[in-house]
């Protein structure tokens, strides 16, 4: 977990130390609902991204691999996230799912490989967990973790003796807070990963005239309030114009007092915006 202060000093090349031993960038680039993800992926690529989070289910992981290749970065300075879909959960199809992974990517290894949601069962999940572990030895995939895990997941996983998730990614904004499943991973050492931090353009008021206060627009106020929280934000933009303003987050902090407003405005599960199924049986 980094520092939760003087976040003055974080830029897009700060990183956070995964429990595997890499570095996470603290700020990536979603690009869920994005057929067409290369020219934001490049736009991200060329003003300081270093951090991309794809998903199976997003099927543009071939666009991903030929953005990274076409930047002319060196693959090892791009911090590269998939996830292995829903229906293929389970030892055997988890297992397929990284080797397809890989090849649609053209990439040898995986930065991070997770477990898109709990939308199975406890059996399934645990196998395809015990997957990931298999393709973390074999070199496949160099850390590993879940998305929209709650406590009750999260305490499978820890019950059965295996390996704790390194991140946890989850639906994390100011209306949406997940107060419950932050404090179970802080308390583990598991990163929490925030995506749809921008709540899809849904701000309010007081959003709008605290960003203008800083002279920053909300998607940028949004951006700042998850990493001085502590989360690694994956604002998502087509626009490669957007993609970059999204990140010019890195000059201004918001006070403490502002902290607190903003803080006050968590709705719980009835803010989410998207499927949210931390509480899935």
């Amino acid at each position: 977990m980094f520092s939760r202060t003087r976040y003055i000093k974080l830029s897009l090349t700060s990183t956070v130390k995964l429990s595997s031993g890499y570095e996470l960038p603290v700020v990536g680039l979603g690009v869920y609902q994005n057929n067409d993800c290369k020219p934001a992926c490049l736009a991200a690529l060329k003003h300081g991204y270093r951090h991309i989070d794809s998903a199976r289910m997003y099927r543009n992981e071939e666009q991903v691999g030929h953005a990274v290749r076409e930047s002319g970065i060196p693959r090892s300075e791009i911090f590269i996230t998939s996830k292995v879909n829903n229906p293929e959960h389970g030892y055997g199809t988890a297992l397929a799912a990284v080797d397809d992974s890989l090849k649609k990517f053209g990439f040898d290894y995986i930065d991070l490989m997770l477990i898109h949601s709990p939308l199975s069962d406890k059996a399934r999940r645990l196998e395809t967990w015990k997957a990931l572990i298999e393709a973390k030895k074999q070199g496949k995939v160099r850390t590993i973790g879940v998305s929209n895990y709650g406590p009750k997941h999260l305490e499978e996983i820890r019950e059965a003796g295996l390996e704790t998730p390194a991140v946890n990614q989850v639906e994390l904004h100011p209306f949406c807070q997940q107060k419950e499943i932050v404090e179970y991973c802080n308390k583990h050492g598991i990163i929490v990963e925030a995506y749809t931090p921008l709540i899809r353009g849904g701000w309010d008021d007081k959003i709008v005239a605290l960003a203008k206060k800083y002279n920053k627009d909300p998607a940028q106020f949004l951006v700042r309030w998850s990493l001085q929280r502590g989360f690694v934000p994956l604002p998502k933009s087509s626009r490669p114009d957007r993609v970059v303003s999204n990140a010019d987050v890195f000059d201004f902090e918001i006070s403490a007092e502002d902290m607190d407003v903003v803080n006050a405005m968590d709705r719980g599960k009835d803010g989410a915006v998207t499927w949210n199924p931390v509480d899935a049986p």
